[in-house]
């Protein structure tokens, strides 16, 4: 049963009180972010100059290439399409795997899976790429696209056990602020050392921070134990149970969770968009290092910005006033940026509605999304948000790279013309989640 409430929540004393007593886990938690953030965007660096290279002999297997070839297609035009396509198929695979292992496995057993896995995964990758497998570019951009999405859902999953409502719009500002200091040090690190140590190298430091995120869910385990022994929901050392597909009724069933399901769709939709068009501007850069510098330039002023947002403006909006700006800002400003765009689709143009776009995403609507979260219970946190923030996340990247291969001849403006109405759409939904949300219990 659901309480109705009456505008945003006002902290109190005993809120902040509440919340000093777990800066340890504060601290903790700023740590982990930086580290799962820093270790991924030293990825993300490489794994972007595979998905702008024509030269499919790079990213692809000879045999798939032989394939295609015998069909008449050239592989190398359709290098995003292909790896979007085979991240989505990845990611409905993976999904039930997910979802069974939530239900069958308590909190204390699979975030440390999740992590292991990815820190013994990367460790083939170093092989891989030390030793020039063919194909390790197609399957390095699949895996880290998907389990991207599931280390960093699971992260804010684990953070919503921790932190009450009221903790999150006081604490969750400063743990994106380690993220994003974590995403500058990442592209920073890569620019300034992958020309003179090889992207091998990169990875091997990637997985030394990936494996520091495991410690931070040792470490963190006991504010989560007591979170949810007040919560009265399933204890942090016991299964969930349920269905392995629970996540996918959830969201179907619950307005709220239907609402952000469509926000996920529509912001996936506008910034696929843009990637795309970016990508075609990183391809007349023909050194693959060169191309890994340059998306590594943009990240850094992308996380640049966002610091400086998370810092001095998020942490007012949410304690001032809710939820509502934070969703609301973005979806007008990326409204306006493409209109602009449609009239007028210069390089550098795209090139900062790209960087106010993402700027927007990760300063001001996840961490609302986020704060959200902390009010449902443990089900949605880590399957229904899961489902949304994987399956919906990468169906939205699938459709709207082909959607954007079949109108890129007509030219950018149509593009851009086309992503106008889906950041228009975005808005509408976000505005359909401020009201849903005000029906939740605060806690």
């Amino acid at each position: 049963m659901t309480m109705q409430a009456q505008g945003p929540q006002r902290l109190r004393w005993s809120d902040l009180k509440q919340a000093l007593a777990d800066v340890p886990a504060l601290a903790l938690s700023f740590g982990y972010f930086f580290c799962l953030l820093c270790g991924y965007f030293m990825l993300r660096s490489i794994r972007d100059a595979f998905g702008a290279t024509d030269d499919a002999s790079a990213v692809f297997p000879p045999a798939m290439i032989a394939f295609f070839a015998e069909r008449g297609i050239a592989l190398g035009t359709l290098t995003l399409q292909v790896l979007f396509t085979g991240t989505f198929v990845s990611m409905l695979v993976l999904q039930p795997f997910y979802g069974a292992l939530v239900s069958r496995y308590p909190r204390r057993v699979f975030l440390p899976f999740v992590y292991g896995l990815l820190v013994t995964a990367l460790g083939v990758f170093y092989l891989a790429f030390a030793n020039d497998v063919p194909g390790r570019g197609a399957a390095f951009f699949i895996f880290l696209a998907v389990v991207n999405l599931f280390a960093v859902t699971v992260f804010w999953s684990f953070m919503s056990d921790i932190y009450s409502s009221a903790q999150s719009r006081l604490f969750y500002g400063f743990i994106g602020v380690g993220g994003t200091l974590g995403a500058l040090a990442g592209p920073a690190l890569t620019k300034l050392i992958v020309k003179d140590v090889g992207v091998e190298t990169i990875m091997l430091i990637s997985t030394g921070f990936m494996g520091l995120c495991l410690a931070f869910v040792i470490a963190l385990a006991p504010w989560a134990r007591r979170r949810e022994e007040e919560r009265g929901g399933p204890r942090f050392d016991e299964a969930m149970g349920g269905r392995f597909l629970e996540g996918l009724r959830i969201v179907a069933r619950d307005p709220l969770m239907r609402g952000m399901a469509l926000v996920m769709f529509f912001g996936v939709a506008v910034g696929t968009l843009l990637y795309n068009e970016q990508a075609a501007v990183a391809r007349q850069i023909a050194d693959d290092e060169a191309r890994t510098a340059f998306f590594a330039t943009i990240d850094l002023w992308i996380n640049g910005l966002t610091l400086a947002i998370q810092l001095f403006i998020t942490p007012f909006l949410l304690a001032r006033f809710g939820v509502a700006p934070l969703l609301l800002i973005p979806g007008l400003a990326i409204t306006l940026g493409f209109a602009v765009l449609a009239g007028n689709p210069l390089p550098m143009l795209l090139m900062a509605v790209q960087i106010a776009t993402r700027t927007g995403e990760f300063a001001l609507a996840k961490p609302a999304r986020e704060t959200i979260y902390t009010r449902v219970d443990a089900e949605t946190r880590y399957k229904a948000k899961a489902f949304i923030d994987t399956a919906i996340y990468r169906g939205g990247d699938f459709t709207f790279v082909w959607v954007h291969k079949a109108i890129a001849s007509f030219g950018s403006s149509v593009v851009f013309l086309l992503g106008t109405g889906m950041a228009m759409a975005l808005f509408l939904s976000a505005w359909g989640v401020v009201r849903a949300q005000k029906a939740l219990a605060r806690g």
